[in-house]
C-alpha cells in the first residue's frame, strides 16, 4: 500500500522539485515548466501506478490546461487544444491502430494458426525443421500484427507449447529433449521480426514519426524493410541453426509433431471463405505498402482501406473493432505520447539540450561515429527503467535524436542509417527486468515456462544481442 502510494505521488514530487530548482540559463520558463511535466510523465511511465495511457493523457491534459506545448510562448485556448488533439489525427497513430485490427483478423479467421500449422506439417519432422517452421511463421505474421505479445502469446505460443509434451519434454522431465530449443527459437525469432518490419511493433512507426518531425527524411514501409533485409535474412536463417548448437535438443527426429499438425489441420477443415478473404486482403495490404509511394497512397491509407474491406467481408465485425481494447488503448497512448514528444521541440527544449550536448561532445573531441555509438548505448541502457517499449521510445527518443541532430549538423543524412538500424532495435528482449508487470509479455510467456534456467536464458540473451549487433554493424560498415 505504501509502495503504491509513493509510486502515485513520485511523479508529482519530482516534477515539482525540478520546477522549483529553476530553469537553467538560456531556457525560458515555459519550456522548463513543460520539461518538468514531461519528466513527471517519464517517472510515471517507469513506475506505472496507473495504466500508461492514463499517465500520458493526464500529462497532456495538464499541458493543455496550462496552455504550454504548442509554442515557446503561452498559447491561446484554441491553439492549445488544437495542439493537444493533433496526435490523434496523426497518420502513424492510425496506422498502428488499424494494424491491430489486421491482427484481430488473423486471429478471428484462424489464418495465422493455419499458416503456423502448415509450416510445422511440412518442416516438423526434425527439431531443426521445427525451428525454421516457427521462425517462418513469425516472419509471415509480423508485417500485419504490430504487437509481438499478440503474435507470440496469442497465435504462436499455444501451438509451440503443445509440441514438447508430444515428445515427452516438460520443464521437469527432459526439458532439453526439444522444449528448451523451441521456446528459445520462438522468443529469438519474434525479437528479429519485430525489428524487420515497420508495422511489426508499435514503437517502430512511432519512432519514425518522431524522427521525421525533427528533420529526418521519412522512411516508407518498403524502405524500412529493405534497409533491414540483409541483416534480417541472415538472422532469420541463422537463429534456428545457432539455437540448435547452443540449446541442442537430444531428440534427433520424429514424425509425431508433423502428424499432430496434420490432424489439427484436418480438424480445421479446408480453407474457409474468411481465411481466403483475409489472405487476399493481406496481400493487398502488402502490395499497397510496397508500391504505395509510386501509386500515391500512404501506408496508413492502405491500412484503412483494408480495415474497411475486412468489416464489409465480415472477417471482423464493427462490434469487434469498437470492442478491441488493445487497439484503442494504443491509440490513446500513442496520440498522447506523440504530442508530448513533439512539444519538446515546440517549446525550444530540444534546441537547448541539443546545443548543450553539442558543446560537450565537441569538447570531448569525439569522432561522429563514436559519438553516435555512445548516444545509442545510453538510449539502449535507459530502456531497463521502462516496463513498456512504447513508453521508452516516446519518452526519450526525441531527446536522443535531438542531441545527435544538433551535434551532427550537415552529417545527419550521411549517418541516418545508423539511427535507422540501431534505434528501431526495439524487438530485442530484456531478461534482467523482473517487475510484477514484466518488461515484455512475450518474455513472460516463454521464459517463465521453466524449460530454460535463468542463467542459461541470460547467456543466450547476451549471445543473441552481440550477434545481432555484429550483423547490424556489418550493414552500417557498407555505408
Amino acid at each position: 500500500m505504501i509502495k503504491q502510494t509513493l509510486s502515485i505521488f513520485a511523479p508529482f514530487l519530482i516534477a515539482a522539485l525540478l520546477y522549483f530548482l529553476g530553469a537553467p540559463d538560456g531556457l525560458n520558463p515555459n519550456a522548463w515548466l513543460y520539461f518538468c511535466i514531461f519528466m513527471g510523465m517519464i517517472i510515471g511511465l517507469i513506475l506505472e501506478p496507473v495504466p500508461s495511457g492514463l499517465i500520458a493523457l493526464s500529462a497532456l491534459v495538464l499541458c493543455i490546461a496550462l496552455k504550454i506545448g504548442a509554442s515557446s510562448e503561452v498559447a491561446s485556448a484554441n491553439k492549445a487544444i488544437s495542439w493537444g488533439l493533433s496526435g490523434y489525427a496523426n497518420k502513424t497513430v492510425w496506422l498502428v491502430f488499424v494494424a491491430f485490427i489486421l491482427g484481430l483478423g488473423y486471429e478471428k479467421s484462424l489464418l495465422g494458426k493455419r499458416i503456423a500449422l502448415l509450416l510445422i506439417r511440412f518442416l516438423g519432422q526434425t527439431p531443426l525443421g521445427l525451428g525454421y517452421a516457427i521462425s517462418l511463421s513469425e516472419l509471415c505474421l509480423a508485417p500485419f500484427i504490430p504487437s509481438n505479445s499478440a503474435r507470440s502469446g496469442g497465435i504462436l505460443y499455444p501451438i509451440v507449447s503443445s509440441i514438447p509434451p508430444l515428445m515427452g519434454s516438460t520443464p521437469s522431465n527432459n526439458p532439453n529433449k526439444i522444449g528448451a530449443y523451441l521456446m528459445w527459437v520462438a522468443l529469438a525469432s519474434t525479437c528479429i521480426t519485430s525489428s524487420m518490419f515497420l508495422t511489426a511493433l508499435a514503437p517502430n512507426p512511432l519512432a519514425m514519426e518522431i524522427a521525421t518531425k525533427m528533420g529526418v527524411n521519412e522512411i516508407s514501409w518498403f524502405s524500412w524493410f529493405l534497409a533491414f533485409l540483409p541483416c534480417g535474412v541472415v538472422l532469420i536463417l541463422l537463429v534456428p541453426l545457432l539455437a540448435y548448437k547452443t540449446c541442442k535438443p537430444t531428440l534427433k527426429g520424429s514424425k509425431e509433431v508433423s502428424l499432430w499438425a496434420k490432424k489439427e489441420l484436418e480438424s480445421m477443415g479446408r480453407f474457409s471463405l474468411k481465411e481466403i478473404l483475409m489472405l487476399s486482403l493481406t496481400l493487398l495490404a502488402l502490395l499497397g505498402w510496397i508500391f504505395g509511394k509510386s501509386l500515391g497512397l500512404h501506408a496508413s491509407a492502405t491500412a484503412l482501406i483494408v480495415m474497411v474491406l475486412m468489416a464489409f467481408c465480415k472477417i471482423v465485425s464493427y462490434e469487434d473493432i469498437i470492442k478491441n481494447k488493445s487497439a484503442f488503448n494504443i491509440f490513446l497512448l500513442l496520440g498522447s505520447l506523440l504530442t508530448m514528444a513533439g512539444g519538446l521541440k515546440n517549446v525550444g527544449f530540444l534546441n537547448f539540450i541539443g546545443n548543450a550536448a553539442q558543446n560537450f561532445l565537441e569538447h570531448a573531441h569525439l569522432d561522429p561515429l563514436i559519438a553516435v555509438l555512445f548516444i545509442v548505448a545510453l538510449f539502449y541502457l535507459s530502456h531497463y527503467f521502462f516496463a513498456s517499449i512504447t513508453a521508452h521510445v516516446s519518452a526519450l527518443f526525441a531527446l536522443f535524436v535531438g542531441i545527435w541532430f544538433a551535434y551532427s549538423r550537415g552529417q545527419f543524412a550521411r549517418i541516418e542509417l545508423v539511427f535507422n538500424a540501431f534505434f528501431r532495435d526495439y524487438g530485442d528482449f530484456n531478461p534482467l527486468w523482473h517487475r510484477p508487470i514484466h518488461h515484455l509479455l512475450r518474455e513472460r510467456v516463454y521464459s517463465k515456462q521453466g524449460f530454460l534456467e535463468m542463467g542459461v536464458y541470460f547467456w543466450l540473451f547476451v549471445f543473441n544481442r552481440v550477434f545481432k549487433r555484429v550483423c547490424t554493424l556489418g550493414q552500417i560498415h557498407r555505408f
